[in-house]
Order: structure tokens, then sequence, then C-alpha cells
């Protein structure tokens, strides 16, 4: 079994040959991946899952390709509904597998605990007691998680901060900061369980009365850093380079444009991040955060022009785990993992970050040359195509149709279906499909 994640016209080949292609590269067996193509998840497991449930609802599910990570191969599962992403993604991957892939590192997996204290009398003062009792602290809080400790990981720290004096309108307030390692869970259950069962001990430390006792999802501890190179001749020319640098230039200097650059990159995080059954809501809501931490809202990733390539850097909190949480239940969530067959939570926050470097890249260099929409339009009418009822070759023929003409329009597509399917060649290919 050849572990890759080039897979040449991949795109091509019917879902159930995908599938087939996959189980020849990842060892997976027919019976895994079948689940996958009823949606991945029965009514009951997700009874189970959420209260109130009257069914489930599906996004596809599809793998980039291409992508190599710390010179490791890695076909990448990504949920998503919108057109143009693992296309461009697996695209743009495939320009940085010609200069060795992407490199990523990524810090421990420690999340914040947070401990609200309030009605405290002197915080400055209360600040103090708490980060000299740190030591102290901690191994209480590690003794109260005996199983996450004997993994080599649990509270690893603690700290505080004053937000309130004591004669504003607030009162005085502080909050303490937990540092717990969650090793490969996401870690929101264990970090709130030992923030609920330290508040008191904190709280009286501090002189005041425990408030709020959660996690933050600005995990600005668990941060993941990747960086790619690539060639102007995978760009396709140094002009190319230069637009995509000063693209990215745009970003850096206005927050509006931030936004958009910054949504292309979570497209591609996303995605990994819902098709392996973790909480996407959290990773977004981390991600914008630490964008903003400067108190002006900047782009996650830059990319700079060195002069001979083009240099692409991306940093961001990413808290993902590989046990726990909605992968107990979710069978199409085992399998996405199986996938992309990595051996931690660490591990899989590099490869999602690669792929929203890439997602970055592929938009970047999509609006540096022809413009955003053309690839974006091309994917858009096959789905019209398919919509107006062609099958097989005649999606691509409809599509390419439709994109020739520009007038990619669900009625026109209609018109492109009903002649094309009145041809005797056609209606051969219904009959034969009908069969």
């Amino acid at each position: 079994m050849t572990r890759s994640s080039r897979i040449p016209g991949f795109y091509r080949l019917a879902a159930a040959d995908r599938r087939r292609a996959l189980a020849d590269r990842t060892g997976l067996g027919a019976r895994d991946l079948a689940i996958l193509g009823a949606g991945g998840l029965d009514l009951d497991t997700a009874d189970g899952m959420i209260e109130n449930a009257i069914g489930t609802f599906s996004l596809p599910l599809a793998v980039g390709l291409n992508f190599v990570v710390n010179g490791e191969d890695f076909i990448v599962p990504m949920a998503i509904e919108e057109p143009s992403v693992v296309a461009a993604a697996s695209n743009a991957a495939k320009m940085v597998r010609q200069g060795g892939g992407f490199v990523a590192e990524v810090s421990p997996p420690v999340m914040i605990g947070q401990i609200q204290v309030v009605d405290v009398p002197d915080p400055e003062a209360a600040k103090a007691r708490i980060e000299a009792s740190a030591t102290d602290l901690v191994a209480e809080a590690r003794a109260k998680m005996p199983r996450l400790c004997a993994r080599g990981g649990g509270p690893v720290g603690i700290t505080a901060r004053v937000l309130a004096a004591a004669d504003s309108p607030d009162g005085g307030m502080l909050v303490a900061h937990l540092h717990i390692d969650c090793r490969d869970a996401m870690g929101a259950n264990l970090v709130n369980t030992v923030a609920e069962a330290m508040a008191e001990r904190i709280a009286t430390l501090a002189g005041g009365r425990p408030g709020l006792k959660i996690l933050s999802n600005l995990a600005d501890r668990r941060t993941v850093r990747v960086m790619a190179r690539v060639s102007d001749e995978a760009l396709g020319g140094a002009e190319v380079r230069c637009a995509i640098a000063a693209a990215s230039r745009f970003a850096e200097l206005d927050p509006y444009r931030a936004a958009t650059h910054n949504k292309g990159i979570m497209n591609g995080v996303d995605a990994v991040v819902i098709a392996t059954g973790n909480d996407w809501r959290s990773v977004e809501a981390g991600a914008h955060a630490y964008a903003a931490r400067s108190g002006r809202y900047a782009p996650l990733a830059t990319w700079t022009d060195d002069g001979t390539a083009l240099v692409g850097r991306l940093e961001m909190p990413l808290a993902v785990g590989t046990v726990g949480g909605a992968l107990h239940v979710h069978p199409a969530a085992r399998v996405a993992l199986a996938l992309v067959a990595v051996d931690s939570a660490q591990k899989l926050a590099q490869v999602a970050a690669a792929v929203g470097l890439a997602s970055n890249l592929a938009a970047l260099r999509a609006l540096a040359t022809a413009g955003i929409q053309r690839g974006h339009m091309s994917l858009h009418a096959r789905v019209l195509a398919r919509a107006a009822g062609a099958r097989g070759d005649l999606i691509y023929r409809v599509a390419a149709e439709l994109c020739a003409a520009g007038d990619i329009h669900p009625e026109r597509a209609q018109e492109i279906v009903a002649r094309l399917y009145a041809e005797p060649a056609a209606r051969a290919l219904t009959l034969e499909e009908a069969s």
C-alpha cells in the first residue's frame, strides 16, 4: 500500500471509484468508506448527540489531495458546501508540494480555564497572592485530574490578571487563568471541570467570591505555525508572485480586506475541523480573536516576496482533538480521522492549518490573476448542470458550454441539458444509466 496524497484525475472518477482509490492508499476497508455514502450519521445516533433531534443534515465530504506537511503525505477530509474550496486547496497544495511541502510546528496543547473572582477588596494584592501560590494551586488542580496527568497532560501553570479596581463601577475583579495540557482532547469538558473544582479555593485566596468558571476559546497557548515556499514556476511567473505579495499587503493594511482574507483561510481550516468531528465554532472564535489581539484586526497569514519565491506564513490558535467529543459516536468523523491518519491532536492541527494556508494561497492567486469568480463559477456551473438533470460526462459538457457562453444560470443550464439529452448519443447514455 502506497500512502500518497497525489492521485491524478481523482475528481473525474465516480464517487464509488474514488472510495476504492482511497481504500487502496489508506488501508481502510470498503465497509468503513461505505459509511460515508449515506451521510455518515443515522438518526438514532443523532438523537443521542443532541436534544430535539428530528433528522440529520449532511454536508458534502471530500478529500484534499497533494498535501505534504513536514515531509509526510496526507489525504485530508474536508466537509464543506462551497464550490471550489477543495479543488483550489488541492491545487495550491500541489504548487507547495513542488517546493517540498508545508513546514509546520505546533505548541503544546495547552488550554486556558478562566476563573473569575468578583468583590475583591484589593485586586493587585490578590493577584500577587495567587501567583505566589501557583505551585501549590497547580498541584491541587493536578490531583483532581489523575488520569490526564498519567497521560502526560494536566494543569501546568496559573496566572492572574486584574480586570477592575475595587473603586470601579464593576468593583474589584480579577481572573485566574489555569493552564491545562489536554493532550489529544480538544479539552472543553476537562477544562471546565477543573475550573469549577478550583474556583472556591482561588476565590478564597483572592478574598472575593467566584464568578464564571469556564474555558477560553482564545487558545493563544495552543497555536500552530505553518510556512510554505512557492516557486515562480509553480505560481505561473514572477508577476504572479509580486501580485500575491501585494494582495497580502492589502490585508495587512486594511481590516475590511483582512476579514475576507481570513475567511478564505477558515474555508480550509473549518472544512477539516468539521469533517473530523471537532468544534469549528470554537476554532473560528479563537482565530478571529487572535487576529485582533493587537487591538486592530489583521490577517492570520501573510505572503512575502523574497526576490526569488513567494513565502507564506500562518499563525493561529487551533484547538482540536482526536479523542472525545463527537468522535465517540459519529461514524463519519471516525472514518475521516482514519483517512487523514494523524497520530495526535497536534498533528491534526498542523494539517488543518496547512489546508488553511493552501486555501489562502489559492484565493490570492485567483484574485491576482483571472479573478476569484473564474474558478468558482466553473465549479458552480457543474452544480447547475447536475441540478438541471445532467449525469456522467454530460455534467462537464453542460458546464463547459455555460462557461463558454458566460451565462451561468439555472435556466440556461436546463436549456442545454434538454438539447443534449435530445441527441442520440445522450439518449443512449440515459438508457445505459437506467439499466
